[in-house]
């Protein structure tokens, strides 16, 4: 290995350790007063909470945004591996939204549609018929179509309808949490009753709205599918009715195993607070979708994208310096970070548990995007070199407070323009970090390299027309992620991708601050991405050399980079 322009033997190492983990140089034989490792650690303790001067920081404003004209894109197109279920002459020609005709299909690269001819069940026969196969469509068009025509229909009703074409989960599958839920909310705002019966109906419009088979996102398959927010709509709700066949298994041998759950019977049953919250911002959804005056009526598209090989960044020689950083502790990826890149810290299970009882980042975005969890039908678990890029989603829904503390708010009028192709001018990518179980466990460079091309992927521009990066905290929390590492991840990750990065703490003040001062030292010595790899390979040293003493990265940039300096 090349010799490296910055210290990296035992001395240096064990320089570090000392003063609670705190990265210091190596000591000298007489320290005097000013030297000695506590005077030290005093002195970069305070020069790291120094700010960088107003006249040196990035505003929002500096960083790249979706254009904020509609001349974004050239007339809608499709090709083998970008399906479009619209007709896209139509649209070209007339700007309407009409369904693109075309064959049913029912193999492994397609969804299998619930009103597929293919598609059939066992009904169960009475005490002088016997049990025979039936096509599956004809039982559930004769029971939401019951649904359908009622005024009003309670919980209980959708919960007979939906066991009638799912007999074999009889003894499963719980309504208790819609159930609980429509009878808990207050009379001035239980408007489901009315709900049930419009969702039923949109429901049973799927083999006219889409006649095109769904492709799916598989698995070291760069594709793309664009769907319109009506059709969207009405998978939406099979879903919520549960009509999907093939899909109420994870098991290894299931089908579909590979793919996240998507109809709802967890999010359904086994009642909690959390559900409640959730309810509401689901059928909220379907409330503005069902009605006429209110539905939206435009594009969303579903890209999932791979790096290959040798289109990752060899990160022991890439050359590229770090790019321009706004940092804040105040504000949100999806509000001040509207017209950039938002990232979602998403599960490899696209959506993570939005189904069941999770309620972390992705989880609540989906929630407020529900047009998100249409992603669950088609998109294989993503593998470590894939991400998704959703574009045009709405948000319908706000919110506030985090996992247990979570609120639905009300609902959100969304004011985005929309490019030439319809779609709102959002753009989300769904990256994936490492869950892990011990926090030391991030600290080897198997891990942070796997980081580094995760968030790459992620990041990687298709097109100058790309914006710049909304993130925060990826893969900190549940997750366990050091914030100070995953923030220099992603520093990384985006000078490599030549993209900027608006960086929310989520009130993490200390965090603002050092990242904000970690960020302008790099810059001001002009640190290339190869040299702060090598940092960190020095710092996963120094951490599984500490004997279980933390080592704050931060201060170990400092002190490799620049331990004389008294202030920046």
């Amino acid at each position: 290995m090349a010799r490296r322009d910055h210290h990296n033997d035992s001395s240096q190492i064990r320089g570090v350790l000392q003063g609670e983990g705190r990265p210091l140089p190596s000591p000298s034989p007489s320290p005097s007063p000013r030297s000695s490792p506590a005077a030290v650690r005093r002195r970069t303790g305070e020069e790291l909470r120094g700010d960088v001067p107003p006249s040196g920081r990035t505003v929002l404003a500096d960083l790249k945004h979706l254009p904020r004209s509609e001349e974004r894109r050239d007339r809608l197109t499709f090709s083998k591996t970008a399906a479009v279920l619209v007709n896209v002459d139509v649209f070209n020609r007339e700007g309407r939204l009409v369904a693109q005709q075309g064959a049913d299909m029912w193999n492994s690269s397609v969804v299998k549609m619930p009103c597929s001819p293919s598609s059939f069940m066992v009904k169960p026969g009475g005490a002088f018929k016997a049990a025979a196969p039936v096509r599956r469509w004809e039982v559930i068009s004769k029971q939401l179509g019951a649904l359908a025509r009622k005024t009003a229909a309670s919980a209980e009703d959708v919960e007979g309808a939906v066991m009638k074409y799912n007999p074999s989960y009889k003894d499963q599958w719980s309504f208790d949490a819609l159930c609980r839920f429509v009878k808990i909310v207050p009379e001035t705002e239980n408007y489901f009753p009315k709900l049930f019966p419009k969702m039923a109906a949109l429901a049973l419009r799927l083999p006219d709205y889409v006649k095109k088979s769904v492709p799916l996102l598989r698995r070291g398959e760069a594709a793309s599918v664009t769907l319109s927010q009506v059709q969207i709509s009405c998978l939406l709700a099979n879903a919520f009715f549960c009509t999907f066949p093939h899909r109420n298994t994870t098991s290894s041998t299931a089908e579909y195993h590979h793919y996240p759950s998507i109809n709802f019977t967890r999010l359904l049953g086994q009642w909690s607070e959390r559900k409640k919250e959730k309810l509401r911002a689901v059928l909220h959804y379907f409330h503005v979708m069902t009605e006429e005056k209110t539905k939206s009526e435009g594009l969303v598209t579903f890209e999932r994208r791979c790096v290959r090989d040798s289109d990752l960044v060899n990160w022991g020689s890439c050359k590229e310096k770090m790019n321009k950083l706004y940092v804040s502790s105040h504000g949100t990826i999806e509000t001040e970070g509207t017209g950039l890149l938002q990232v979602d810290f998403a599960s490899s299970w696209i959506g993570g548990g939005v189904l069941g009882s999770g309620l972390v980042q992705e989880e609540i975005l989906f929630l407020m995007n529900p047009e998100l969890i249409v992603s669950r039908l088609f998109t294989e678990k993503l593998a470590d070199n894939e991400c998704l890029i959703v574009t045009g989603s709405q948000q319908f829904s706000s919110y506030s407070g985090f996992g247990d503390s979570f609120e639905w708010a009300g609902p959100h009028e969304d004011v985005l323009r929309r490019d030439t192709w319809a779609r709102l001018q959002r753009q989300i990518v769904a990256i994936d970090a490492v869950h892990f179980k011990q926090r030391r466990d991030q600290y080897n460079m198997i891990s942070v390299r796997r980081e580094l091309n995760k968030a790459f992927c992620g990041f990687k521009r298709r097109d100058h027309d790309e914006p710049d990066i909304a993130t925060g905290k990826w893969g900190c929390g549940a997750f366990n992620g050091d914030p100070q590492l995953k923030a220099t991840i992603q520093l990384m990750a985006a000078a490599a991708a030549g993209r900027g990065l608006a960086f929310f703490t989520f009130r993490d003040e200390e965090l603002e601050l050092g990242l904000r001062r970690t960020h302008h030292l790099l810059v001001e010595e002009g640190v290339t991405v190869e040299k702060l790899f090598r940092l960190l390979e020095d710092f996963c040293a120094a951490q599984q050399a500490s004997g279980g003493s933390h080592v704050d990265l931060f201060h170990f940039i400092w002190t490799s980079i620049g331990p004389s300096r008294s202030q920046l």
